[in-house]
């Protein structure tokens, strides 16, 4: 029995999630204490939104359970209902895998399915990236899994603080650093190649030696209704500004429908203009294409974790990462088109700025899995008000 392995579930619901923990996964495979068990479910199993299953498995995860629990028309009641089914079927997959740990990441509604299955299965829970503060529904999620989490795993000091402050044991609270840097700490240095890209996509082909702006718009859930306005200013900002543009679809969260639309309805209206449409890349192009942009437009979270290490300059536009720590590289604009294009300008004028490691060094992934290999595994929390 002290040679037995302890055994790590992963959940991985989307693309995102993927991209953040790709090296915490690799790092478990190599560990001669840990076994992985992969659940993959969600968004990461569609086409519509890059089936990241497929990414995962050319680098060599191979899934132990599939889960269907999104809930078509990416709506307010879909993503209610979607938890609801992760729940239940995330229940399931824990029985019958009897995990040691389960780990679950950032904020997302499935993250607040796999800690409810796993907290009511009695399973200790692991959470990576508590702690930070945000704009939109997320923040309330965030906060509600790490109540529910016995290991904490936080990006930012900042948020370990806050952690601890929410009354966590400080023992079980490690500041580890954001996995999603780990990506860039080991990226290539090979070029992006025109090949790459000449079959992939819809509108301009996309050219990586050019220059150009990166965008990633995803719908604010507390603003459910308005996604295709705010998108919409964006895309006009965007529109003007002489240079080629390369523009990720959102993801799954309520409003998802409203501003793909308004993208296809934009991409019909300027067939000739110079934007070029993508579903979705594996973490390491993804990472080289926000290192090579001259400036990254819209509100993923990853212009600002990815992009303060880059130093490649941001325009967060609106309030889905309202209050978020962020380096030198980040301004932050409202939704009106006149205002975005005048920061764009601005940060393109501007160039690259210093790196900095807020979000950690690119060793998170290992550190984690270090941690989960002597942490003594308890369910009874304490709680230190």
């Amino acid at each position: 029995m002290k040679n037995k392995r302890r055994k790590i579930c992963v959940v991985v619901a989307s693309r995102a999630n993927y991209a953040r923990i790709k090296y915490f996964l690799k790092a478990v495979k190599e560990s001669d204490r840990l076994e992985l068990q992969l659940i993959v479910g969600a968004s990461a199993l569609l086409y519509k939104f890059g089936r990241a299953v497929d990414v995962m498995m050319a680098d060599g995860f191979k899934p132990d359970w599939r889960i269907h629990y999104l809930v078509e028309g990416e709506n307010l009641t879909t993503q209610a209902k979607s938890t609801g089914m992760g729940i239940i079927e995330l229940s399931t997959a824990f029985g019958e895998l009897a995990p040691d740990v389960v780990l679950t990441v950032a904020d997302r509604y499935e993250t607040m399915a796999t800690a409810i299955a796993s907290s009511y299965l009695n399973i200790p829970l692991a959470h990576v990236q508590g702690g930070e503060v945000s704009g939109n529904i997320d923040d309330s999620v965030r906060h509600a899994i790490t109540k529910l989490a016995h290991y904490h795993f936080p990006s930012t000091q900042q948020s370990a603080e806050r952690i601890m402050k929410m009354g966590e044991d400080p023992s079980r609270v490690f500041m580890t650093g954001c996995p999603s840097i780990d990506i860039l700490a080991n990226m290539g240095r090979d070029p992006l190649t025109n090949e790459y890209f000449r079959e992939r996509g819809t509108g301009r082909p996309f050219l990586p030696r050019k220059k150009y702006i990166m965008m990633v718009q995803h719908p604010v859930t507390t603003s459910f209704g308005a996604g295709a306005e705010q998108v919409s200013e964006t895309l006009k900002a965007l529109e003007s500004i002489p240079m080629q543009k390369i523009l990720l679809w959102p993801n799954a969260d309520a409003g998802s429908d409203d501003v793909s639309k308004m993208i296809r309805e934009f991409h019909e209206r300027h067939r000739n203009g110079d934007f070029s449409y993508h579903i979705n890349f594996s973490p390491e192009i993804y990472a080289k294409l926000l290192a090579g942009a001259e400036c990254l437009v819209g509100n993923s979270s990853s212009f600002i974790r990815e992009g303060s290490f880059l130093g490649t300059p941001a325009v967060i536009v609106g309030d889905r990462q309202e209050g978020r720590e962020h380096g030198r590289n980040v301004v932050l604009s409202g939704y009106d088109a006149h205002e975005i294009r005048a920061k764009v300008k601005a940060q393109i004028k501007h160039g690259p700025y210093e790196s900095e490691t807020i979000f950690g060094d690119g060793q998170a992934g290992k550190r984690i899995a270090g941690h989960l290999e002597k942490v003594d595994l308890y369910l009874k929390k304490k709680y230190t008000y």
